[in-house]
C-alpha cells in the first residue's frame, strides 16, 4: 500500500519548496518577524493562510480545541477548591477560584507579545465547532484532559435548549471571552492601552466562506463583506460612543 503522507513529503520537497526556497532563506538568515498572532481552533476546516491570504512569515499561530485563552495567572473561577500549583499563582484567601495549571497558548502568547512584537492578536472560532458543542454535552469519562480544557469556555454557555442558534450564540461569546482574557495578562493589556497592540475577534462560518468580525460600537458580529474594519477587541483603546448604555462585550448582539 503507498505511503500517502511520504509521497506528500516528497512532492513538498521536490515540487513546492523550490518556488519559496529563497522566502524561506531570508527567514532563516533574517529571522521572524510577524505582525499577527492568530489563535484559532484546531478543527480542520479551519485553514488561517487561506482565510489571511498570509506567507510564510507573516503570522504567528496557535491552536487548540475551541481557541481558548488560558487565564495568565494560570486560575479561573470554579466550584472546587484550588489545586496546588506555584505559589505565586496559588490565589489567596480565594478558594472559589481553582489552579488550571500551565499552557503552551499562554506560553505563546508571551512570546508572540514580548520577544515577536505582534500587533495584532486575532481569536478565530467558527461554526460547527466541536469544542463548543462539548460545553452542552457530556464528555467520556477518558477525557481527563479535554473536561478539563472545557471549563475556559464554560461561561460562554447558554442556560437553554441546544439548537443551531445557541451553538452559534455560544462560538460567538466564546470569542469574545477569550478577547477578555487575553486582557488578563499584563504585557497585551499594557500594548492595547498604548495603542501599539489591537485584538480581532473572528467567527469564521465554514459554510459560507464569510468571516464575521467583532465590532465593538454595535458589540456584534459583522460579515467581513459589510464590515468597515477587521474587527475590533472589547477593549478597543478609541474613544467609544456607547450611546444610551455601556456595550456588554460578552453578550454580542445579532449579526449586523
Amino acid at each position: 500500500m503507498p505511503d500517502e503522507l511520504l509521497q506528500r513529503l516528497r512532492r513538498f520537497h521536490d515540487d513546492v519548496f523550490p518556488a519559496v526556497e529563497g522566502q524561506f532563506r531570508g527567514l532563516v538568515d533574517g529571522g521572524q518577524h510577524p505582525k499577527m498572532l492568530f489563535i484559532g481552533c484546531s478543527d480542520s476546516r479551519l485553514l488561517p493562510y487561506l482565510l489571511t491570504g498570509a506567507g510564510p512569515g507573516e503570522v504567528f499561530m496557535v491552536r487548540n480545541v475551541g481557541a481558548f485563552v488560558p487565564p495568565h495567572d494560570g486560575t479561573i473561577d470554579g466550584a472546587h477548591e484550588a489545586a496546588d500549583g506555584p505559589p505565586s499563582a496559588r490565589p489567596a484567601g480565594n478558594p472559589a477560584r481553582r489552579w488550571v495549571g500551565y499552557h503552551g497558548t499562554a506560553a505563546a502568547i508571551e512570546f508572540a507579545v514580548l520577544k515577536l512584537g505582534v500587533e495584532r492578536i486575532v481569536v478565530c472560532g467558527h461554526s460547527h465547532c466541536g469544542g463548543i458543542r462539548a460545553l452542552y454535552e457530556e464528555l467520556p469519562a477518558q477525557a481527563h484532559n479535554l473536561a478539563a480544557w472545557l471549563e475556559l469556555g464554560r461561561e460562554a454557555a447558554l442556560p437553554v435548549q441546544v439548537t443551531p442558534e445557541a451553538l452559534r450564540r455560544t462560538e460567538q461569546r466564546s470569542v469574545v471571552l477569550q478577547l477578555e482574557r487575553l486582557m488578563g495578562y499584563p504585557m497585551v493589556r499594557e500594548r492595547v492601552e498604548a495603542g501599539r497592540l489591537a485584538l480581532h475577534g473572528w467567527h469564521y462560518v465554514i459554510e459560507d466562506g464569510e468571516v464575521h468580525v467583532f465590532d465593538l460600537r454595535s458589540s456584534s458580529f459583522v460579515p467581513a463583506s459589510r464590515a468597515d474594519h477587521s474587527g475590533s477587541g472589547p477593549f478597543d483603546h478609541a474613544p467609544v460612543d456607547d450611546g444610551d448604555g455601556a456595550v456588554d462585550p460578552r453578550r454580542p448582539g445579532e449579526p449586523g
